[in-house]
């Protein structure tokens, strides 16, 4: 053998031996048959064996593993963002001429994706009040083929009856698929309140990091998941191992900076809610809150991420105001170490009439800074737009 050949022969080497408490990252784009029956027949290994990289390498699996007995549903599948994984859920299920039914205060690019690309395709989407199982059900006529939950719901925090929701849809003929990205499968499991499908955006609680994008769709049923993953091989969607790995290091510490982040949260918008400049605090885990007696009997603790409402005075205020702070991070996303605060506006993210509700909330994500440092900057707000607003 020449030397221009052994420099792409890698030797074989043991492994005997040799353990490791982290999950190799594996990357292959290609992956070598044995022979050429091997080849011809790579199709007979189904959805979880290796014949490209695009279907996955042991990286992947290991995650799509880790996160279906979390999720407790039989398979899961990986896609480069959250939004992917809500784009990827539709359009692998629902068919042209098919309904979907959104929560008119779900993800607003969930509400884009539907509006112009679906449109495109022929689905036909409606918007249904998320707190109104009249509302729903006067929209599930025939042809209703995914109702969507989000609970809550995004910025204005809404929290939606799911059993009575997925019951509902079920009895139509409809798939009930949801974005669990708030709670994570740590606080709520879909699937057992009778979701079909569920997504997680792994960007955020799974990641932890603020440094990766991806994420998931677990299917109470393999032969859903195996259609999405069918799905996704003729798009050519996969995700990288080293993103994985990503993700695989961070679940390690989802459980206990969830834990962190949820109590925090809790404290500071209690204290938020005493001020005089805030008109309401939005965090159902929080006791009185709008959605707090089914966030009680569901889900089995809180998130690090509310919303607050400044008065009619202040709220004009905001921006500048916010440029004060000094722990907080002005910013999208959450579930990171950083701590975050995004200023929304949902005025041009709604299709059903919301009489006397507001248009703009600032969205708070709690990281792992001191919460007397996070408190501080708050203060600093509320004491500016105060000052400001001259309430």
């Amino acid at each position: 053998m020449r030397d221009q050949t052994r420099c792409v022969r890698v030797p074989t080497i043991s492994d005997k031996g040799y353990a490791s408490l982290a999950v190799p990252t594996h990357r292959a784009s290609t992956i070598p048959f044995p022979d050429a029956e091997a080849y011809q027949t790579r199709s007979q290994r189904g959805p979880d064996g290796y014949s490209y990289g695009l279907s996955g390498t042991p990286t992947s699996r290991a995650l799509e593993a880790q996160i279906t007995a979390l999720e407790g549903g039989a398979r899961t599948v990986l896609l480069p963002s959250g939004q992917g994984a809500v784009m990827m859920s539709i359009l692998a299920l629902v068919s042209a001429g098919g309904r979907l039914l959104l929560p008119d205060s779900v993800y607003p690019p969930a509400r884009d994706l539907a509006l112009h690309d679906l449109a495109r395709f022929g689905i036909i989407t409606e918007f249904y009040d998320p707190c109104s199982l009249a509302d729903l059900e006067t929209k599930l006529a025939p042809g209703a083929q995914m109702v969507w939950l989000e609970s809550p719901g995004s910025t204005t925090m809404e929290m939606q009856d799911f059993r009575a929701i997925a019951d509902l849809a079920h009895r139509h003929g409809a798939l009930v698929g949801c974005d669990n990205t708030w709670a994570s499968p740590l606080n709520f499991k879909p699937i057992t309140h009778g979701a079909d499908l569920v997504v997680e955006a792994l960007t955020k609680y799974f990641g932890g990091h603020s440094d990766v994008l991806m994420g998931s769709i677990t299917t109470a049923d393999d032969a859903t998941g195996a259609a999405i993953k069918r799905t996704m091989g003729r798009f050519g969607i996969g995700v990288s191992p080293d993103d994985c790995a990503l993700v695989l290091r961070g679940i390690q510490t989802m459980h206990i900076r969830l834990r962190h982040v949820g109590a925090v949260s809790l404290r500071l918008a209690e204290w938020a809610r005493q001020q005089p400049v805030v008109a309401g605090v939005l965090h159902p885990a929080l006791p009185g809150a709008p959605g707090h007696d089914l966030w009680k009997r569901d889900f089995s603790g809180p998130s690090g991420v509310f919303s607050i409402v400044f008065n009619d005075a202040a709220t004009p205020h905001l921006y500048p105001a916010l440029d004060l702070m000094r722990s907080f991070v002005i910013g999208a996303s959450w579930g990171g170490t950083r701590s975050l605060l995004a200023p929304m506006d949902v005025s041009g993210s709604r299709s059903l009439a919301r009489p006397g509700a507001p248009d703009v909330y600032l969205r708070v994500n709690i990281g792992l800074e001191a919460e007397e440092d996070l408190q501080a900057d708050l203060e600093t707000l509320c004491t500016e737009l105060t000052k400001r607003s001259g309430t």
